[in-house]
């Protein structure tokens, strides 16, 4: 392949470092480049800026594939124009590099999609930024660019005279142009920062190892902000939950909001995080690969970089994820900077030794410049100088050994990188010696906290940490006979699936819809549900998954998250394990309760589709793919059996509840038990069931188990649903109006008789 690498930074140099390194690259072009990247390439003259200069140079060159590095070409629409004339393209259109472009639209994005993230407010009129910024504690607040400010654009007043000036530099005085016109003025966060960056092909996300940047310029992150000094990945505070939180909750919703807006995002995804005493929270989008988190992440990456930027522009990574191969260890990148930067600095300098630098050390260039065969400086950041090694230690001293090779006047550093508070591990508590963790608890409720309020509906009179959850009956006045129906229950060992996949939302799913069909096979309509998650050691971004997903369910429900419990219990519970429960209300009015009385023979059973096993006879199947990987792909599945068996619990109540009351004799939710258990529970006595097992079509996972498992009929009609999850009663003269209401495909499997009991045939 030929590969064109727009850009001329640190970034663009590692770039063109592992994308040379690929058996795909046949040319490399970079545009304009640096003496860095002309070392695995050929540099072409141009604006990255100026559409006609590069796609001069994509016709000029025979260009398979252009990769864009930094934000202003993205922002400027280049990824539109290069794909409207037919070239595959690593880099989001405009549109969607709105996400860094523009902080408001940004900040408006994440509201919209529930993504955590700081309070804030957006300003284009001055003198209303300026009563608003009066009110405020400065102290508390950060005072933001809107547009592009090449990371100096971030301002943290300690005073009120110190943000009005903040504010009237942006604003009147344009300090930073048309970037400041605009301003977010948010509440000001506390705690470390990590940097978690995505490939996206528009609709999947995979991170990369988790970097940490120091911005600050100088030791003890004193001084004003830049745009990096210095980074290392992988980052001890991004542990394997708080990666998959990351996803999950910030980095997946982003995608998907960006993809339904009508802006898909194909490239890199940045998300600047703070760790709060709340959870994660996002300062800021990138919409590219970061400077200079970059130059410690790719040293990283064993695969081929390539191949995995391809997959991203042909809408393929999913199919790609798998072959990514990250090594083990750390990298660490110090930039050296000139004396004055981020301010007014000197340029033209000669730098001496990036040649001699020791193993597993690299200089990637950033404001470099040859004149005459001599290297110069040409630039704020100059070099960076980054060290691969076994622990993080052994990088950053690599590249720390490194900078001393390396020598030009006026070179500044920070000689704390890998330094600061992510060294500190808190004071270990009597209790917490014990196996139980106070903090674990108060951190996962802090994380819990965003999601569970989106479920709030107007009866809520509580808030997340109450000893009891309000809810106000206020609502019910207006019923003649209301009746509350309540159900508990838990999702079983499918949690230990969900575990070993280390995919925890599902379950909150399951729980909140299980319950949720076990109330509406009564005629009821949730009004709240309270969840129950008890572990031998809490994992906060674990329990904090799980209650994401509950919160989505209860999204979908209208069906507000009241509250909940999480206890760990050490001693209770083997190690690494835990359990999900919960338990739901809802309200019916007395008349409409089901099953009703007249269930008579020749009744008609109707079947609508499952999504899978839903959360029974997981003890059977974890028996029966003991040994099998997740990963595995079966051919009559088509995808891999972690996914199968993971599939949420279907909610019927958008199909069902609109039927509500009607002409729907009883409703029967296929779980524990089955066909041959289930079914009796709703008719009258005296009565059974004749199932005809011909007349829908069984899903192959279910073909799959009793081949596998050589399960007789009987056993896998009373342990699975077989593809049917809920069953609606109803006569023979009701039957075309039931199915003509539903907007899918259902079956008529059986009929009531007058024989006790459940006939499978």
């Amino acid at each position: 392949m030929n590969v064109l690498l727009i850009g001329a930074g640190g970034r663009e140099h590692a770039l063109a470092w592992k994308l040379s390194a690929s058996p795909l690259m046949e040319r490399l072009y970079c545009l304009p480049g640096n003496p860095g990247t002309a070392l695995h390439g050929s540099n072409l003259a141009g604006d990255p800026t100026d559409p006609v200069q590069v796609l001069a140079a994509v016709q000029q060159h025979p260009v398979d594939l252009v990769v864009i590095g930094p934000e202003a070409p993205l922002a400027a629409g280049l990824g539109d124009i290069l794909r409207q004339e037919g070239t595959l393209v690593f880099g989001p259109g405009q549109a969607a590099a709105q996400i860094e472009s523009s902080k408001a639209f940004s900040k408006e994005l994440m509201r919209r999609h529930a993504i955590p993230s700081a309070s804030f407010e957006t300003f284009s009129d001055y003198h209303a930024a300026q009563t608003y910024l009066k009110a405020c504690d400065p102290a508390r607040v950060v005072i933001k660019a809107s547009g592009l400010a090449a990371g100096k654009g971030v301002f943290l007043p300690q005073n009120q005279a110190e943000a009005q000036e903040y504010l009237r530099s942006l604003m009147q005085n344009a300090s930073l142009g048309e970037a400041g016109r605009q301003v977010v003025i948010e509440e000001r966060l506390h705690g470390p920062e990590l940097s978690v960056l995505a490939f996206c092909d528009g609709v999947n996300v995979v991170c990369m190892p988790a970097a940490q940047d120091h911005k600050r310029l100088l030791e003890g992150d004193q001084g004003p902000n830049t745009g990096g000094m210095g980074a290392f990945a992988p980052s001890p505070l991004a542990t394997q939950p708080l990666i998959q939180y990351v996803e999950q909750s910030i980095l997946q919703p982003a995608v998907d909001g960006l993809r339904a807006e009508g802006m898909p995002f194909i490239g890199v995804l940045y998300a600047g995080l703070l760790l709060s005493s709340d959870g994660p929270r996002v300062l800021e989008f990138n919409c590219r690969f970061g400077d200079p988190e970059t130059q410690a992440i790719l040293p990283l990456l064993e695969s081929d970089l390539l191949e995995v930027l391809l997959a991203c522009a042909q809408g393929r990574l999913a199919q790609a994820a798998g072959r990514l191969r990250w090594l083990p260890g750390a990298a660490a990148v110090i930039v050296l900077a000139s004396q004055g930067y981020p301010g007014v600095y000197r340029t033209g300098f000669p730098i001496r030794g990036v040649e001699n630098l020791p193993e597993q050390t690299w200089a990637f260039h950033a404001g470099t410049a040859m004149q005459a065969g001599t290297l110069m400086t040409a630039g704020g950041r100059v070099l960076g100088i980054a060290g691969y090694g076994e622990s993080l230690q052994t990088a950053l001293s690599r590249a720390y050994l490194g900078v001393k090779s390396v020598e030009y006047e006026g070179m500044v550093y920070r000689r704390d990188i890998g330094g600061g508070q992510w060294m500190v591990n808190p004071t270990s508590s009597v209790y917490s010696s014990s196996g139980v963790s106070i903090e674990a608890g108060n951190r996962a409720v802090a994380l819990m906290r965003q999601a569970v309020r989106s479920t709030y509906t107007d009866p809520v009179l509580s808030d997340v940490g109450a000893f009891g959850g309000l809810f106000s009956a206020a609502g019910l006045q207006g019923m003649q006979d209301p009746v509350l129906v309540a159900s508990t229950d838990g999702v079983g060992t499918k949690v230990m699936l969900a575990a070993q996949a280390e995919n925890y939302a599902s379950i909150g799913v399951d729980i909140v819809n299980h319950c949720i069909n076990d109330i509406l096979v009564q005629g009821a309509k949730p009004l709240f549900f309270l969840d129950y998650i008890a572990a031998d050691r809490l994992q906060p971004e674990v329990a904090a998954q799980i209650v994401s997903g509950m919160s989505a369910a209860c999204r979908d429900a209208s069906c507000a998250l009241l509250g909940g419990e999480t206890a760990e219990m050490p001693g209770v519970y083997a190690q690494g394990k835990f359990d999900v429960a919960g338990t739901i209300v809802g309200v019916v009015e007395k008349g409409d309760l089901l099953p009703r009385a007249n269930i008579q023979p020749g009744d008609l059973l109707v079947g609508l589709a499952s999504s899978g096993a839903h959360t029974n006879g997981y003890s059977l199947l974890r028996r029966v793919f003991q040994g099998v990987p997740l990963e595995t792909v079966y051919p009559e599945l088509g995808c891999p059996l972690g996914e199968v068996l993971l599939a949420p619990h279907r909610s019927y109540l958008p199909v069902i509840g609109p039927l509500l009351p009607g002409t729907i004799k009883a409703l029967v939710h296929l779980t524990g038990g089955a066909f041959i258990e289930n079914i009796p529970r709703v008719l009258p006595p005296g009565m059974g069931a004749r199932i005809q097992r011909a007349s829908w079509p069984v899903p192959p996972l279910f073909v799959l188990v009793q081949q596998r498992g050589e399960v007789t009929d009987e056993e896998m009609h009373r342990v699975f649903n077989m593809g049917i999850g809920l069953l609606g009663i109803v006569s023979p003269k009701a039957l075309e109006a039931f199915q003509s209401a539903i907007a899918e495909t259902t079956w008529v499997v059986g009929e009531v008789t007058n024989t006790p009991g459940v006939e499978i045939q």
